[in-house]
């Protein structure tokens, strides 16, 4: 199978359009095609609406975005596709027919992916050319904040098919689930099936209208299937025995009316029971401002997780090492060090805004201390470097506001080196905005290197000192900051 540089698309609604801003954030060129002309500007108002949680799901340096590019001829996408991924609605006669007019032309390197919800590979492999190379690659809605993908193999798929779609999709920041067995619905959506019908059984029987059924779920089982699924839920509440107990304590349960699986006739009553609720839900909110909630509330839950190592954050864990060993890497040796350091580029986002509308003191505090972050990983203080004993820790800091800061705004850090020995480093960090280059606010800071175990100053490694001494060498030939060593009160120079 062939290196992926470019993503086909074939198909540009929700999920398309999910896997177009996933691909492009990660450095993936995008070629998508649709018959419709019309469906552009619907594909790029879903990564432009996407682009801002995306942001800031994580601090680590990314490649260049990838390129996006719409056609509504499939042969543009065929010729420029390393890797195709289909997207089309939910109709077996329909994929049948496409996938085989499609793989007729595709060469037979090209892996063909799979975005259905149901449909076994198998039943898609049936008339088309090299049905080796197809797979299930099932997603998650939102794709591009979701990280499990579902493989899903037929009976002619090739091992290395799979193993090529699982290194792509793992490159992009998923977390890939082979599915041992084909199976109608593969496995989360007959799970996230059984839950929909009793939900419909609910609201056609009047015990619970939809707001109050989601309130079931978000303020109770939902904020722990994002740490953990049902099967260890369950063994934790088994107490010290485990699952055991909790068969002995629960099992009987199973023998009760509790559940209706067989799915409620889907009467137009039931159905307007249903639209009637979601949409006085929905209030004055747009789908697009639903979107922008949900997506804000996803990252903040999987840098949580993250902290902790748990469930979608070990993804995110997983690919923000490869960023930092990779991206990171080359961008620090391409560093002009004649001139102070940008080393951090952002935008200013709701969590940070205050009442008043501008960017709040802990907001600036959160980004000049993201590009501190970086200065680290740019002298060699990394997590293996911690988890050794060795950090700097902040003695002083000292922040002057300059000129206030909005939501939307893109603002970067520029970075000066002041001086550096073995045990302090001080520097002068300039939150600018990048509109009109523009000082927004300046801080000053000494950090102290530590010995961790002992709580004391030591020497820092010698290969920190190195590159801070090289750092410094550079920045000693640059203006000194008009602020540093000003005192609270004390003229600008």
């Amino acid at each position: 199978m062939r290196d992926i540089k470019t993503l086909g698309l074939l198909g540009t609604g929700v999920i398309g359009a999910g896997w177009a801003t996933r691909a492009l954030h990660y450095g993936i060129d995008v070629v998508a095609y649709d018959p419709n002309p019309k469906m552009e500007d619907w594909l790029r108002g879903a990564i432009d609406n996407a682009a801002p949680a995306l942001s800031k799901l994580t601090m680590a340096p990314l490649p260049k975005r990838g390129s996006l590019t719409f056609t509504t001829d499939v042969n543009e996408m065929i010729a420029a596709a390393d890797f195709i991924q289909e997207s089309i609605p939910e109709n077996l006669d329909l994929k049948q027919k496409v996938l085989r007019e499609l793989s007729a032309t595709i060469a037979p390197d090209v892996i063909i992916a799979s975005s259905t919800s149901g449909f076994m590979p198998t039943d898609l492999q049936n008339g088309i050319t090299a049905p080796e190379r197809l797979i299930i690659g099932h997603p998650f809605n939102p794709v591009y904040l979701l990280p499990l993908c579902e493989i899903v193999g037929g009976t002619q798929t090739a091992d290395e098919a799979k193993q090529s779609a699982t290194a792509f999709y793992e490159y992009i920041g998923m977390h890939c689930l082979q599915v041992r067995k084909e199976i109608p619905g593969h496995i989360a959506d007959r799970l996230q099936e059984a839950l929909w019908r009793e939900i419909l059984h609910i609201v056609d029987r009047d015990a619970a209208n939809t707001d109050e059924i989601d309130q079931s779920i978000c303020y109770g089982p939902g904020l722990r299937w994002a740490i953990m699924g049902t099967n260890m839920i369950f063994t934790l509440a088994g107490g010290e025995m485990g699952m055991r107990h909790f068969f002995k304590q629960f099992g009987p349960a199973l023998e009760l009316p509790w559940t209706d699986l067989k799915a409620p006739e889907l009467t137009d009553a039931l159905i307007d029971k249903m639209v009637a609720g979601v949409e006085e839900q929905q209030g004055d909110k747009s789908i697009r401002e639903w979107e922008r909630i949900r997506d804000d509330c996803l990252v903040a839950i999987q840098q949580v997780l993250r902290t902790h190592d748990q469930g979608a954050g070990k993804t995110l864990k997983a690919i923000e090492q490869r960023l930092y060993a990779t991206v990171g890497v080359t961008q620090n040796a391409e560093l002009d060090l004649s001139q102070p350091l940008r080393l951090h580029e952002t935008e200013v986002t709701a969590d940070l805004i205050d009442y008043n509308g501008h960017l709040t003191e802990w907001g600036f505090l959160k980004l000049i201390s993201d590009a501190t972050d970086k200065l680290f990983r740019l002298i060699g203080i990394d997590q293996a470097y911690r988890d050794a004993g060795q950090t700097y820790f902040t003695a002083e800091t000292h922040i002057s506001y300059i000129d206030e800061a909005r939501q939307g705004d893109a603002v970067h850090v520029m970075t000066q080196i002041v001086s550096a020995d073995a045990k302090r480093l001080r520097f002068m960090h300039t939150l600018v905005r990048t509109a009109d280059d523009a000082p927004i606010c300046e801080i000053e800071q000494m950090l102290l290197h530590m010995d961790t175990p002992s709580g004391k100053t030591a020497p820092a490694a010698d290969h920190v000192q190195a590159k801070l001494q090289k750092i410094t060498a550079h920045h000693a030939a640059l203006p000194q900051p008009n602020r540093a060593g000003r005192a609270i009160g004390d003229p600008v120079k």
